[in-house]
């Protein structure tokens, strides 16, 4: 299991202090640049930018004190201990004020540096975690920010308010990919009582199995080769807060099971630790799959689903309420306005026909993708047609081809003996249903061939791949 690699960089005019150092710290997991002068110093600094600086105060032409404040100016996150002669303690004192770190006096033993790593190292952990939670809350999302009129959505997100509002620790969001299941996590941890505690959001499917737990659940100082130090996972520095767990459907069952015990226990136990941490957080995950489905497979713990959908709440997909296609288009034209330098103040009727007809597989994502792209394309005022993507323009052509009267069929009746016939029966029929399963047939007569089917199907081959998409064949 790999940690992230501090480095760092010694400037030191002495030789053998320059070489035992870079030799210790080497052997203790650190990356290491060393120089001799303090303009060197800079260089490198500005070249590979190391976490911690070791700097001599006596150096040749720059003194140790330029140096801390040259790099404090390009870095201020930069941790620099500062290394002075026993006894230099106005020395010391100049360095602090002008931002060090810490101070050592030379000669220095390696118990002595090892303690001063090992405190700023903490600190750098923890300032880490606080601009990764800036970072997450630098935009609130409230259910204001989630566009639509359509009944079901309207439904969904007053749904969603209600349950937002209650105490809670569990929530599943289910959903096709794209319907926007980050986004609500979002405004339902901002209309919760948690609002004004960290919302932090991890997707379980871009880390590793073992990165995942370590970042889940934090880790203690030895636990495996690289950790150097103690880390908080998300649930500790979530405390109080919501977790959001996207892909939730990904995790392996040891972590299934280290999970339900955060939900059942409200505590967590470090990667290597044997102390039962409270937190007290909300999480809510989400996923695209059935996860019903996984638990009948084995490979989801059915006590963990059922404790997991105590709330659930299942997002819409985009053709369920194409209603709703024109305002959202609208709301990510404003936005690549802005963005593109682009002035478009509104959408051709024939651009919104083809927009409503397509089925949107990729749902709310797909719809901002395409949006992006014609924005760019776009030179007029108005999003026109030709700006969208050649399987949505398609569609002016499939919609032609069915528009025209169709060649006469012969429906025999009940009795009828006919070959190849089709009886509409007492209860009626899909004609989609039928559709469907006249593709099917050409297609296996034609051998997958398109082109071969779409001729005993006197259509065009475009209109022929549309269907297939449309029909998941």
């Amino acid at each position: 299991m790999a940690t992230k690699q501090l480095k760092i960089l010694i400037i030191e005019d002495e030789k053998l202090i320059r070489w035992s150092l870079e030799k210790h710290l080497t052997s203790k997991g650190y990356k290491v640049f060393t120089t001799e002068s303090g303009e060197e110093g800079i260089r490198v600094f500005e070249q590979h930018h190391p976490e911690i600086v070791f700097t001599d105060n006596k150096l040749p032409k720059m003194q140790g004190l330029e140096v801390i404040q040259k790099i404090k100016s390009v870095e201020e996150e930069t941790a620099i201990i500062f290394m002075t002669a026993f006894g230099s303690i106005d020395t010391a004192v100049k360095a602090m004020k002008a931002g060090a770190a810490d101070y050592v006096n030379k000669p220095f033993s390696f118990e002595e540096i090892d303690v001063i790593l090992n405190s700023i190292t903490q600190k750098l952990a923890m300032t880490k975690e606080v601009q990764i939670l800036r970072r997450q809350q630098k935009e609130t999302i409230t259910f204001d920010h989630i566009i639509g009129e359509s009944v079901v959505l309207k439904e969904i997100k007053q749904l969603s308010k209600k349950i937002a509002r209650t105490q809670t620790t569990t929530i599943l969001l289910l959903g096709e990919s794209g319907t926007g299941k980050d986004l609500f996590a979002r405004a339902i941890h901002q209309e919760s009582g948690q609002k004004e505690k960290p919302f932090v959001t991890i997707n379980c499917a871009s880390l590793p199995e073992t990165l995942l737990e370590s970042e889940l659940f934090g880790y203690e100082k030895g636990a495996f080769t690289d950790a150097k130090q103690q880390k908080k996972g998300l649930f500790e520095i979530a405390d109080g807060g919501t977790v959001f767990l996207d892909e939730i459907g990904e995790i392996n069952m040891s972590t299934q099971i280290k999970l339900l015990g955060v939900l059942e226990n409200r505590t967590i136990r470090r990667v290597g630790g044997t102390a039962s941490i409270p937190v007290d957080i909300r999480i809510i995950a989400a996923t695209n799959k059935d996860l019903r489905k996984a638990v009948e497979e084995k490979v989801f713990r059915e006590d963990l689903y059922y404790r997991l959908k105590v709330f659930q709440i299942t997002l819409p997909a985009l053709r369920e309420h194409k209603e709703d296609i024109s305002l959202i288009s609208d709301f990510f034209i404003k936005n690549y306005n802005h963005q593109f330098k682009k002035n478009i103040t509104g959408i051709h009727k024939s651009t919104v026909e083809l927009l409503n007809r397509y089925d949107w597989p990729g749902n709310i994502r797909e719809l901002r993708n395409v949006i992006e792209r014609a924005v760019i394309l776009e030179n007029t005022g108005i999003l026109q047609p030709e700006s969208l993507p050649g399987e949505i323009i398609q569609l002016n052509q499939v919609v032609r081809e069915e528009s025209h009267e169709p060649e006469p069929v012969s429906l025999p009746g009940k009795n009828s003996s006919a070959q190849g016939g089709i009886e509409i029966p007492d209860d009626g029929i899909s004609l989609a249903g039928v559709e469907k399963e006249m593709i099917r047939q050409a297609l296996e007569k034609a051998e997958n061939n398109q082109t071969k089917a779409s001729k005993l199907l006197r259509i065009s081959r475009d209109t022929l791949r549309y269907k297939i998409k449309k029909y998941r064949l």
